[in-house]
């Protein structure tokens, strides 16, 4: 039952959090959804892979040992409250298109089941030091590190001679002329087409900002482009080291796996959940927080992956939701198009979502008690 309830943690972690790297590639027009997405995926499983040799600290961070009694990380009752509390958060928030944290579940639902599981309750101090205090602290960095950044890198271009333009659509409208008084309709069909130019303005599929100039030889738009790319396949690379290893702490607590296997089997049920179900969570990332171009995409995600990837090699349990989420706040903030609606939606749901989770634990919990679990 424990390996089943990961399982369909691992599927909501990929639905959920899969695109979050590469929405502003989907977001910025640089591509289609599903090319971003086949790229956010490759790239979160080959970060998976690698989280066994980069973030194995995460492993003992969230068995939940050293914040509950070890007696009540090992009882298979508790895991498998955790493990199908946590799904269930985050799959209800895919449902909706809120962009949560993995993370935020798998706290609350320890915390849930924790005190519901032991008198000695929950440590804390642990918790505050180890799970709260990067949980909150991150989305403020990356809202303070994106909206300090972007105007120096603005600046920069400016400075370079580096132009920003917005293409302008030119093409043939066809018109179709029927001769007056006729009726027959094969007529209309046949009737004669003028090719007329014209010129308008593209809609947003077909149109998007380009940078014109060149530095050190090399065309600015298209190293903004091979960037972008570079960026959001870190961001999603970040994710697959920093998130695989919790769940796979969790499965691991039965013995039954080695540590590389562990990772290796989650990290693939993430890529399938991401490639099969990411798409509403990916539309709030890419279209509804903030409008963005290429280059304000850029800078979020080398925000998101500098302080993912520094927060994993310290084995600290920040999550890659609030601090992508934070970062294109911040882009929002600078450029005046962020949408306070969905921003207010989206901290709304991370408020509720460690509550939320607590409560499913504990009812887990004392379900699979009753049931002799």
């Amino acid at each position: 039952m424990l390996f089943a309830c990961i399982v369909f943690l691992a599927y909501a972690n990929g639905a959920n959090d899969n695109s979050k790297g590469v929405a502003t590639l989907f977001g910025s027009g640089v591509t289609q959804y599903r090319g971003a997405i086949l790229w956010g995926t490759l790239a979160t499983l080959l970060g998976s892979l690698m989280a066994v040799f980069i973030a194995k600290g995460l492993l003992g961070t969230f068995s939940g040992k050293g914040l509950v009694p070890n007696a009540v990380a090992l009882m298979p009752s508790f895991t498998v409250a955790v493990a199908l509390a946590a799904a269930l958060t985050v799959m209800l928030a895919v449902r909706l298109g809120m962009p949560i944290s993995t993370t935020h579940a798998l706290v609350g639902a320890l915390v849930g089941a924790g005190w519901f599981a032991s008198r000695a309750g929950v440590d804390t101090g642990q918790l505050w030091h180890s799970f709260f205090m990067p949980l909150l602290v991150s989305p403020l960095l990356a809202i303070a590190a994106a909206a300090l950044v972007y105007p120096v890198v603005r600046y920069v271009r400016r400075a370079l001679g580096i132009t920003r333009q917005t293409c302008v659509c030119i093409g043939q409208e066809i018109v179709a002329s029927v001769p007056e008084g006729t009726v027959d309709a094969r007529a209309a069909v046949m009737a004669q087409a003028q090719s007329l130019p014209i010129v308008r303005v593209g809609v947003k599929p077909a149109c998007m900002d380009r940078y014109t100039g060149r530095v050190v030889g090399v065309e600015c738009d298209r190293a903004v482009h091979v960037m972008h790319y570079l960026s959001a396949g870190a961001v999603s690379f970040a994710r697959g080291v920093n998130d695989t290893p919790k769940m796979a702490a969790i499965l691991l607590l039965t013995g039954g796996l080695s540590a590389q296997a562990g990772i290796t089997l989650v990290g693939i049920v993430i890529a399938i959940g991401g490639w099969l179900s990411a798409r509403r969570v990916a539309e709030t990332m890419g279209h509804r927080i903030t409008g963005m171009n290429p280059g304000q995409g850029l800078v979020a995600n080398l925000v998101t992956s500098t302080l993912v990837l520094g927060a994993s090699a310290l084995g600290m349990p920040v999550s890659t939701t609030h601090v992508s989420c934070g970062a294109l706040f911040g882009i929002g903030t600078v450029t005046g198009q962020g949408r306070w609606g969905t921003i207010g939606a989206i901290t709304l749901s991370w408020v509720v979502t460690l509550p939320v989770a607590a409560l499913l634990g504990a009812a887990g919990f004392a379900a699979l008690r009753g049931l002799g679990g």
